[in-house]
């Protein structure tokens, strides 16, 4: 088969995913690696060809951020550029065979992420209440985390920002959108700049990812969100098993 149009329709689902409710990198870098580009491509490749939908994701959402309880939104973005960059440095610098062992398990991490991130800050919010020092620390490791690889991210942040106390879904869902792609943003210049970028595959992803974007959009008003998150776990679950296979084969 050949590539562009498998590249394409990935960046349809990824685009659609990632604007209805998250995961497309579940998406891009399997497709990117499928069609045979090394797995540090890939991942840099993938975050630069989704950057512009989560670019338009954020400025959909910028009027709805707010300062999440006792942090600085300042510093909150500082450390995100900060983070983003240094996850990114590592990624350029990781060995191509140890990121290829390291992939399935960052895919299930993700994977885990979106399925009980949720669930895991409401336990814990019955038990915990931490503040907004420990909010900063863990941000920063999330923030290089999504330099690095980033799938499961947002709902990471919104998990630990939950232990603040009773947080307002639509500011924690604004200040996700808005730090992730700060995040992004930085590590999709630092791989433009000096990663190994492969940008006709690069292009046909981000093609499609824009028009899914769009479409993802509509799509997720009249779909229940239930059964969006659950094929987003499903799908990850199987991108998961499929290179745990890839890496031991």
């Amino acid at each position: 088969m050949d590539a562009f149009p498998l590249l394409i329709a990935a960046g349809l689902l990824a685009g659609a995913m990632n604007a209805a409710a998250g995961g497309g990198s579940f998406v891009s870098i399997p497709a990117m690696v499928f069609v045979g580009l090394p797995s540090v491509a890939a991942n840099a490749s993938s975050t630069v060809a989704l950057l512009p939908g989560t670019l338009a994701s954020a400025w959909a959402w910028r009027r709805d951020f707010r300062a999440l309880e006792g942090t600085s939104p300042r510093v909150m973005a500082a450390i995100s550029l900060a983070g983003g960059l240094v996850g990114a440095t590592l990624l350029l610098t990781t060995p191509e065979r140890a990121f290829d062992a390291l992939l399935p398990w960052l895919l299930l991490t993700g994977t885990l992420a979106f399925a009980f991130g949720r669930q895991l800050g409401t336990a814990l919010r019955r038990r915990v209440r931490i503040g907004p020092g420990t909010v900063l620390a863990a941000q920063v490791i999330l923030s290089i985390y999504a330099g690095y690889f980033g799938g499961g991210v947002g709902i990471m942040m919104m998990a630990v920002w939950s232990l603040l106390g009773e947080a307002d879904i639509k500011a924690m869902s604004a200040a996700r959108t808005l730090l992730v792609s700060a995040a992004n943003a930085v590590a999709a210049l630092c791989f433009a700049l000096a990663g190994p970028m492969r940008w006709p595959e690069t292009a046909a992803l981000a093609a499609g990812a824009v028009v899914g974007g769009y479409v993802g959009a509509v799509v997720a008003r009249r779909i229940p969100g239930p059964w969006l998150r659950g094929f987003v776990i499903l799908f990850g679950a199987a991108m998961t098993f499929v290179f745990f296979r890839r890496a031991w084969g």
